[in-house]
């Protein structure tokens, strides 16, 4: 728990252009938060740079726009790398982005192993709950392996994975599912990297989860609970790790944005206080609350303090960090883990016996699953079975809060479109031409690919033009179809 530091207290936060989101995370350093996490726009998540035809109108929209090198020295710019850590949500294109990082942080003379973060790079949830993919599973989970060996050896103090079930919770499933399918998916992810010839202990102890916290308080007590213990029991029985720290649960938090509501958004902050406070009896180790404006937009800077401050005030006056596991041993929440631990373990027998996470989800169980239990929810709302204070009942409204943050999409978009014309005329295109033939060599073989990724993003190679050359080796996935 937390005798001896809190939660690394996060704001996940990007939008626009690098500079408009250096701005938000010099903010929020300022207020107290002790860790960095970055969004990223839908181009960027999808390897296309912001001036591809499919890019317009979602330039800098739900994230930070990051076409290169320099737009990632940007967005860190007069930030201490070296003693803050980054989480990077970013899964299809983890490896790009990455490399982006170890360039920016070498110009600036940093040592990798100075350098302490996370990057998502979770494809499996992808297939089955977001949609943010670009290769086949087998590349895919290849180049997740690339990035367990390299940081392994080069940046040692890296999360090399965030194993998410926010975004499958999110999409419907309920907590149960979450963990069970999260898990399952960290079982494949170190079957995979297993089969490249790491060992376990190699590797594991760098691997992070990312759960998401609703509203069921005790539930999610449990559910964090149980994550452990079966998560020590898989790592210790089924893959024979020796570590304790590759049994280690370390996952970070963030409150739920699909329970928000846009009606009244100030009941958003007791929402979100309520799912904090599970998380941290939980014993999560990362935490990030959500701004009670949205489910309207873009946080405010505002609505961004109140959230921090929700931390702050559960960590230094509410008392229940002081104490290790303050709920450990409440019959009703020790019955609930199990109950939730025996669920879970029902979920992966039955996962296992369809050939593993892989094949379950292309035959389409996982994603049926989810939406069979997202129909369900929204039938107990939409019948009252489920009251949500302020939108089917108790509502006054539609009033529109004073504290949405605006700012200039297309504006943004036309500079940062300007500013990667400039740059790609501006550069050796030879040099960038070898280092991406370089990449699509190395990618038709076994070698490693992140020192190539890191090559060509140090000689202005744009994101769009990497992530191209590995779809020219690699395909791309089309979406099973779940009727």
């Amino acid at each position: 728990m937390y005798r001896d530091r809190f939660w690394t207290m996060r704001q996940y936060a990007g939008f626009g252009t690098a500079e408009e989101s250096n701005r938000r995370y010099r903010y929020l350093l300022a207020q107290g938060q002790t860790g960095l996490s970055v969004a990223f726009d839908l181009p960027t998540q999808l390897g296309l740079d912001s001036d591809h035809p499919q890019s317009r109108g979602e330039v800098g929209k739900v994230g930070v726009a990051i076409d290169s090198v320099h737009d990632m020295d940007r967005l860190f710019q007069g930030l201490p790398l070296g003693r803050v850590s980054v989480s990077m949500t970013i899964n299809a294109t983890a490896a790009v982005i990455l490399a982006m990082y170890l360039a920016v942080a070498r110009r600036r003379r940093i040592p990798w192993e100075q350098l302490a973060g996370t990057v998502q790079n979770d494809i499996l949830k992808e297939y089955i709950a977001r949609g943010t993919y670009i290769y086949p599973p087998e590349p895919s989970l290849r180049l997740i392996t690339d990035i367990f060996s390299f940081c392994r050896m080069k940046v040692p103090r890296w999360n090399t994975i965030s194993i998410s079930g926010y975004h499958i919770r999110e999409a419907g499933a309920t907590a149960v599912q979450e963990l069970a399918f999260t898990l399952a998916d960290a079982v494949a992810y170190v079957e995979a990297a297993l089969r490249t010839g790491l060992k376990v202990d190699e590797f594991a102890p760098r691997l992070s989860f990312f759960m998401a916290s609703h509203n069921q308080f005790f539930e999610e007590i449990a559910k964090f609970r149980a994550a452990r213990r079966i998560w020590a029991r898989l790592m210790r029985e089924k893959f024979k790790a020796r570590r304790p720290e590759s049994w280690a649960f370390r996952f970070h938090t963030q409150t739920s944005g699909a329970t928000l509501v846009a009606r009244e958004p100030d009941n958003n902050v007791v929402r979100v206080s309520l799912q904090a406070l599970a998380a941290v009896l939980g014993g999560t180790q990362s935490l990030h609350t959500d701004s009670r404006d949205e489910a309207l937009a873009l946080p405010s800077e505002e609505s961004a303090r109140i959230a921090l401050r929700t931390q702050q005030v559960i960590a230094h006056e509410s008392g229940v960090a002081d104490s290790v596991d303050p709920v450990g041993g409440s019959y009703f929440l020790e019955s609930l883990t199990s109950s939730v631990e025996d669920r879970v373990w029902s979920y992966l027998g039955k996962i296992e016996d369809l050939g593993g996470m892989l094949k379950a989800i292309q035959a389409g169980f996982i994603q049926a699953e989810i939406q069979d239990s997202a129909f369900e929810a929204q039938k107990k709302l939409e019948s009252r079975e489920q009251i949500v204070v302020g939108l089917n009942e108790f509502a006054e409204g539609r009033a529109r809060p004073k504290f949405r943050l605006y700012y200039p999409p297309r504006r943004l978009e036309r500079a940062q479109v300007e500013r990667l014309r400039r740059l790609k005329k501006s550069r050796s295109a030879r040099k960038v031409k070898a280092c991406l033939s370089d990449l699509g060599r190395a990618a038709g073989s076994e070698e490693n690919l992140l020192p190539f990724m890191i090559s060509a993003a140090s000689n202005e190679a744009t994101l769009g033009e990497i992530s191209d050359a590995l779809r020219t080796v690699f395909g791309t996935h089309r979406e099973t179809i779940v009727i």
